[in-house]
């Protein structure tokens, strides 16, 4: 049996700040929507930046991909909903971006950080036991939720 992906969708709208000139999403800004996906996924792991920073591994992003299939425009209503992939070798991540109104996928992204211990002040090769237990946990609450 396949292991179960645990998963969470945050919904947002694309704001004035986040356009250009022609009203669309800055294909900068969804690298922030991202993080404010992944912020959720984290947070539901119970591992978010306060509880990295206190087990002393930070988490920089070391590989992001991003397919724009439509653009986010002015006042759009968005559900950004991320998976996670892997967690006991790197946390790697996948997203995809839904209009609300339609359900028409707007685009698909991943990203990829590695534990870097403070420190010692390296990289690791594989994620450190304290990350994947509350993965593992989740996982499990996830599980014991569904079969109730």
């Amino acid at each position: 049996m396949a292991q179960k992906k645990l998963k969470t969708s945050v919904e947002f709208q694309v704001e004035f700040y986040d356009v250009d000139s022609m009203k669309v999403a800055w294909h900068g800004n969804y690298v922030k929507y991202m993080e404010v996906a992944r912020c959720a996924l984290l947070t539901k792991i119970k591992y978010d930046y306060f509880a990295m920073e206190e087990s002393g591994y930070a988490w920089p992003v070391v590989d992001m991909h991003v397919k724009y299939l439509r653009p986010m425009i002015f006042m759009q209503k968005i559900r950004a909903e991320v998976t996670l992939e892997e967690y006991e070798i790197c946390l790697k991540l996948s997203y995809k971006f839904f209009d609300v109104e339609t359900g028409a996928l707007l685009t698909k992204a991943e990203s990829m950080q590695m534990a870097f211990d403070m420190e010692k002040k390296e990289s690791l090769m594989v994620c450190p036991p304290c990350f994947v237990e509350r993965v593992r946990a989740a996982i499990a609450e996830e599980e014991a939720a569904e079969s109730k």
